[in-house]
């Protein structure tokens, strides 16, 4: 990060996305896959209020860390079709365009993304890499 934002600054840029995340609620039902881009947006949004509630009462970098954390939670749907898994595409989307926001470094996103569990191809959901392979 350049340089820190102060609290307010952080806020204003949370309840941005929030506003554009609600947006895409509203347009949902005119998408090719309504059911999965409302509750990609709806991730988004519950995200921004998550980290916007943690920013009341942390300081900017401590929510920056906490965003990371959750980032390094969230299993990897990269390759996975568009309207598959919109719950985990929409939490790491609201993220990264928060990490955009505090003007994170890449390298320090790229580390913590490298730590993120396996996509389970059995469940869904995040897994071990002997489950996500099969064995």
């Amino acid at each position: 990060m350049k340089e820190s934002m102060t609290t307010d600054q952080l806020l204003q840029g949370l309840k941005h996305y929030r506003r554009i995340a609600r947006q895409d609620m509203l347009r949902a039902p005119e998408t090719p896959w309504p059911d999965a881009f409302l509750k990609h947006a709806e991730s988004r949004r519950e995200v921004y209020v998550s980290l916007g509630t943690y920013a009341e009462t942390h300081a900017p970098d401590d929510v920056i860390s906490h965003a990371l954390g959750l980032y390094e939670t969230i299993p990897f749907s990269t390759g996975t079709p568009e309207h598959e898994h919109p719950d985990l595409k929409g939490r790491e989307n609201a993220l990264e365009n928060f990490f955009l926001l505090v003007g994170l470094d890449p390298k320090t996103r790229r580390e913590s993304r490298s730590r993120r569990p396996k996509l389970s191809v059995e469940t869904g959901e995040a897994g071990t890499r002997e489950a996500a392979a099969g064995s």
